[in-house]
């Protein structure tokens, strides 16, 4: 299938056009096996020799990805965490990254307790503020920058176009953390990034059921060819029915989408107002700080995840958080079904997120019910 001649959906339905070529059936099959045999003459005919390289099942879904995303090509990984890992793994001892403050709270732990360990120097920054991040550059060693736009949980946007010229002219690399916006809503390798990473638990999949990274490169070099290898001798890949149920997951991603981002557009704007709401923090609000570059970044949607302070601190968000009915409290996000968390809870001590911050992951549901819920377990306030 064409990618340049089809829409982006039209190539996430179909899979680009992957068959069971041997049965005809219109779903690939499910290749569990661990080895391949080589031919008579020592050689691998198909090209594939252990599972932890290479496995049919992760074809269909790197192959759509990388088309999703405009790249050269994608790798799948075990989880979001490895894939974002083996980038800063590729670096040598001595290298600097710099890194906005508020991003995904587990890597931003990993980076703080194991980087160091690993001899990669770090700077973080304050979000939306590019002259921080030219005074962060170390001419000569920084050889990585990585942000994640929006930015979780508070959705700052980066502009990645400015990052991406830093990048450029510290002759670094730029990856960006782009979970969030999934490639429907944003392509960050047109925006002159050069690789792009998914924890494809979230949105890709979509149901909650499986856990799975993914990078996508712009152009393949040395470094790509170096995160490969750490993929392959760290064993950090899917299982094959993992990687099929991703790309199950992954043909009604532009449904899943569209539908929870109008969700989080109706739901930010039924409170916005609220008078026991501090503050809705949503890029498709025009009163969110970073709303104009979302909108020139982020094409179709501004997606289906938002964050709402709620008046009274700490307790009063707890409050709010358990005698939800519709909404369920759990970590994770991107599924069909909407999840709330407290997140400096989660987060613990150290944590930039405000006490007073329910994180949530809008799905599928409809608007109203989900607005409905929310504004019930709003009057349990100092109940």
């Amino acid at each position: 299938m064409s990618t340049e001649k089809h829409s982006k959906e039209t190539v996430l339905a179909h899979g680009l056009g992957h068959m069971d070529e041997q049965h005809l059936g219109v779903i690939p099959g499910i290749f569990p096996s661990t080895t391949y045999e080589r031919s008579a003459d020592n050689s691998y005919p198909n090209g594939k020799i252990y599972t932890r390289d290479h496995n049919p099942n992760y074809e269909q879904p790197e192959q759509v990805l990388a088309a999703l995303e405009k790249g050269e090509e994608a790798m799948l990984f075990s989880s979001g965490m490895s894939a974002s890992i083996s980038v800063f793994m590729s670096l040598k001892p001595g290298d600097h990254a710099i890194i906005p403050k508020v991003i995904y709270w587990s890597f931003r732990n990993w980076l703080l307790t194991f980087a160091k360990d690993w001899g990669i120097e770090t700077t973080f920054v304050e979000n939306g503020n590019i002259d921080a991040v030219k005074a962060a550059v170390r001419p000569g060693k920084t050889k990585l920058l990585w942000l994640e736009t929006p930015a979780n949980p508070t959705w700052e946007i980066e502009d990645i176009s400015a990052w991406a010229n830093i990048a450029k002219e510290a002759d670094a690399v730029l990856a960006v953390d782009n979970t969030i916006a999934t490639p429907l809503l944003c392509n960050p390798l047109e925006l002159g990034a050069d690789i792009v990473m998914h924890s494809a638990t979230k949105y890709l999949n979509g149901h909650s059921d499986v856990l799975a990274g993914a990078l996508v490169c712009k152009t393949k070099n040395a470094q790509w060819d170096k995160i490969r290898s750490i993929r392959a001798s760290g064993g950090a890949v899917l299982g094959p029915f993992e990687a099929w149920l991703l790309m199950r997951g992954m043909r009604t991603l532009s449904v899943r989408v569209n539908q929870a981002s109008s969700n989080a557009l109706s739901f930010a704007r039924a409170f916005e107002q609220h008078p026991l709401v501090e503050e809705v923090l949503y890029p498709g609000l025009e009163s969110f700080k970073g709303h104009e570059l979302a909108k020139k970044q982020m094409q179709g949607g501004f997606g289906g995840m938002l964050s709402i302070r709620i008046k009274g601190g700490e307790q009063a968000a707890i409050d709010v958080a358990a005698n939800l009915q519709l909404i369920k409290r759990a970590t994770s996000l991107g599924g069909v079904e909407s999840l709330v968390e407290h997140r400096a809870s989660v987060e613990g001590e150290g944590t930039p997120c405000p006490d007073d911050l329910l994180r949530i992951s809008i799905g599928i549901e409809s608007a109203d019910d989900l607005i409905a819920d929310f504004s019930q377990a709003l009057t349990h306030i100092n109940k």
